[in-house]
């Protein structure tokens, strides 16, 4: 493979991540807008536990303990997890806010696919 080629492969590649995120960040602020959720850690555990989470979503930086935590709880509640590729301050930009997410649960998608899409990719 040339140089040229290595480039294109992950030019295509970066556009392709790209749009993923931004179909991620239109389908979270239609949830926002139209939907029920839980922001935070602690919120996000007592949904799972009570088996209201339909899909939970995780920053990219959000510490290994907490979010093995949260995928063990997920397993057991049989909900979808997500990891988005952001950090959580570019989470917390994607849910609307102007502070940190590091991860969160969607208990009502309202009119947004975002559960069809996510368990997919």
């Amino acid at each position: 493979m040339s140089k040229a080629e290595a480039k294109t492969d992950a030019s295509t590649g970066n556009k392709k991540n790209k749009k993923n995120a931004e179909s991620i960040n239109s389908r979270l602020a239609l949830v926002i807008k139209s939907g029920k959720y839980q922001l935070g850690y602690k919120s996000t555990l007592k949904t799972l536990r009570n088996g209201k989470a339909w899909l939970v979503i995780i920053a990219g930086n959000c510490p290994a303990l907490k979010k093995s935590e949260i995928e063990y709880y997920a397993m057991l509640a049989k909900t979808g997890v997500h990891h988005y590729t952001g950090n959580n301050i570019d989470l917390g930009t994607a849910c609307g806010k102007y502070f940190r997410v590091s991860c969160l649960s969607i208990t009502d998608p309202g009119d947004s696919d975002i559960i069809r899409h996510m368990p997919k990719e």
